[in-house]
């Protein structure tokens, strides 16, 4: 036979979700903690709900969570500062399929990686893997 239970203890849940999670230690935490939660609101209205998002709070949420996401912007932004001085560089064809082969990139990728790089492969795969 089960021992009796003080009158405090109620079986099963008791809270929401939201009540069982730590809360956020820092002001930052705070903010993506925020951010994330206005994007799980429950709206009625699809176009009131995508007004409603602030997509710079956002993105620095996501940054500050260490989102892959943030990761891909930042990658994307990076890539485009360097397409903007376009070089006329020979590149070698061995290069081209020795970064396709390490790096698993498109032909016209590795190309441009390549001529990003001065047409030097190790440079080429140095700064793909540490960009």
């Amino acid at each position: 036979m089960a021992d009796k239970q003080p009158p405090t203890v109620v079986e099963g849940a008791t809270g929401d979700v939201e009540d069982e999670l730590p809360a956020a230690k820092s002001a930052e935490d705070r903010k993506a903690a925020s951010a994330l939660a206005s994007l799980d609101a429950n709206n009625d209205d699809a176009a009131a709900s995508a007004k409603d998002v602030d997509h710079e709070a956002v993105s620095k949420a996501m940054k500050s969570l260490g989102g892959a996401a943030a990761g891909a912007a930042a990658k994307t932004n990076a890539s485009a500062a360097k397409a903007a001085p376009a070089k006329n560089v020979k590149v070698d064809a061995a290069d081209v399929a020795l970064v396709l082969d390490q790096l698993e990139l498109t032909r016209a990728k590795a190309t441009e990686l390549l001529k990003a790089h001065d047409g030097d492969a190790v440079k080429a795969m140095r700064g793909y893997v540490n960009a």
